[in-house]
């Protein structure tokens, strides 16, 4: 087996904030319960009521020193903090926004990331935080193999070692399984995020419109009706995305990383409840014989902190 790391990357960094402390302790207490090599590469999302934020409307408002503690939180715990400023409809006239760029000013210690959408508001970013990683975001949708090739290969003025290129790219998981894709992005590897369990339904033409809508709700600060989607038809559960043509099983997930050297691994879970989301790590990252034993050690500790599951 291979001993090349593999990591992932979490959700809520904010709405999860002690489900994700709680998981990344464990990883570090008890390393011989998870599978081998495995690592948190960093946590992401948004504090509520960031009009940058994009991907799922999140409301509400978070005081300065809560977003010092959370930040300072995972960033002692060596993990990275990635920001979901991904909303596709920001005109310049949102990217002086005070809120957003106090959250930016507060995480700025050249450790944290940023998720990208939209020109607009990424060069400004890079030109004001340029200690942040960017990353480019999936819900670009981008879907044909010479896009995502070109996104990797992103340069400023012809330098192919411009601190403009993307630390990583995540892929669309339409690309999941198609092994002609894999093939001929392996020498990306290094650089390409690819989402394990997302819950959208393949090719599913309604998916940028609906990251659309939610970028709508933020900015306005409004919810909008229920976006008439397949998947609001049913409960969302971790049995029913492991259905879906692009789940990628706990068990392929080595795979990945032996045959053409993909290392990052993204879990879902914004807007999902928080029992999904505990089971996605349950599957993922305890080895099978020991995830009855985590799964209550993990309820257990958070019930100590008044988190219920």
């Amino acid at each position: 087996m291979s001993d090349r790391e593999i990591y992932w990357h979490l959700p809520g960094f904010s709405v999860f904030f002690y489900l994700n402390q709680v998981i990344i302790h464990m990883l570090n207490e008890h390393p011989e319960k998870f599978r081998d090599g495995y690592r948190v590469g960093s946590v992401y999302g948004t504090f509520p009521g960031a009009i940058w934020n994009g991907g799922r409307a999140v409301f509400g408002i978070t005081s300065h020193g809560d977003m010092q503690k959370v930040i300072k939180t995972y960033n002692d715990l060596g993990v990275p903090v990635r920001f979901t400023w991904t909303n596709s409809l920001i005109e310049e006239k949102h990217i002086y926004d005070t809120y957003c760029n106090l959250i930016m000013e507060t995480a700025n210690n050249g450790m944290n990331q940023v998720l990208v959408n939209t020109s607009v508001l990424e060069d400004y970013l890079r030109d004001k935080y340029p200690d942040f990683k960017y990353i480019s975001s999936t819900t670009k949708r981008l879907t044909a193999i010479d896009d995502v090739k070109a996104e990797l290969d992103k340069t400023v003025d012809g330098d192919p070692a411009s601190d403009k290129a993307y630390y990583l790219v995540v892929l669309d998981y339409d690309l999941n399984h198609d092994e002609k894709v894999l093939d001929e992005l392996s020498g990306y590897a290094d650089r390409i995020e690819i989402l394990a369990d997302e819950i959208c339904f393949p090719g599913c033409p309604k998916r940028k419109a609906h990251y659309r809508d939610e970028s709508l709700m933020q900015i306005n600060y409004e919810k909008g009706a229920p976006y008439d989607c397949p998947n609001k038809k049913t409960k969302p559960g971790f049995a029913e995305c492991m259905k879906r043509p692009a789940f990628i099983a706990a068990d392929e997930v080595r795979e990945y990383a032996d045959r053409w050297g993909y290392r990052n691994f993204k879990l879902v879970g914004r807007g999902l409840p928080q029992e999904m989301v505990l089971d996605s790590y349950i599957y993922y990252l305890v080895k099978e014989e020991f995830r009855d034993e985590m799964r209550e050690k993990i309820i257990k500790q958070l019930t100590k902190l008044g988190v219920k599951i």
